[in-house]
């Protein structure tokens, strides 16, 4: 069963935005807490971090061919996403929302974006297309929102060649994205992403045109 929906930072009622965190593979929302979240300089923004109701999200790796079964369990993962961003945006109704994750809940928020998911700018933190091998993934960009990229050159999990096709499609459907990669980073977010994120929520919360936000 899946074990009920972290949140943290500042109170909802308080609140400017909020971000809907997804974690990796192997990991937990209160890891993600400790990990990335703290370190944040974020203080109007609310966090609402779903868990998935096993070790992962789906049983795939990161650039696995799409079966039958990882679709299914995509389309289940999609679901408990789009369950918590709803439960955001009822937390903080007058608020713009950010969809961000690492590894597996990069990848996640990037499914989410290119089938049409709702958000008002995104941080996909090492993450690529879930099935990054196939030419016939859906792209449905909701709007030409924001999107801060990042990888390393040469990370064990996401491969650089996966990061960079899912920041084309991202691209190629109107999305404002800034990308980074990292030499010689460890399958981790690090203080520089960190900041960039704290930057991009920052910025959301201020309501700026993020015209920074493009490639």
């Amino acid at each position: 069963m899946m074990r009920p929906t972290l949140t943290t930072g500042t109170p909802a009622q308080t609140a400017r935005a909020v971000c809907v965190f997804l974690h990796g593979r192997g990991q937990s929302a209160e890891q993600m807490v400790t990990e990335v979240i703290s370190s944040l300089d974020a203080p109007d923004v609310h966090f609402v971090l779903p868990q998935s109701p096993g070790i992962a999200w789906y049983d795939a790796k990161a650039v696995d061919e799409m079966t039958e079964d990882t679709a299914a369990q995509l389309a289940e993962a999609l679901t408990l996403v789009r369950d918590a961003v709803e439960a955001a945006r009822q937390a903080v109704p007058d608020g713009p929302l950010v969809i961000a994750g690492f590894s597996q809940g990069a990848c996640l928020a990037i499914e989410y974006l290119l089938r049409g998911g709702n958000a008002d700018a995104a941080a996909v933190l090492t993450g690529c297309r879930v099935g990054a091998s196939g030419e016939d993934l859906p792209e449905e960009l909701a709007a030409p929102v924001p999107v801060y990229v990042s990888n390393g050159d040469a990370d064990p999990w996401i491969p650089l060649w996966a990061s960079q096709k899912a920041t084309e499609a991202l691209i190629r459907r109107g999305a404002r994205v800034h990308s980074e990669v990292f030499a010689g980073r460890e399958h981790l977010v690090s203080k520089a992403e960190i900041i960039a994120l704290s930057n991009l929520l920052n910025a959301v919360v201020a309501g700026k045109e993020l015209a920074e936000y493009r490639t």
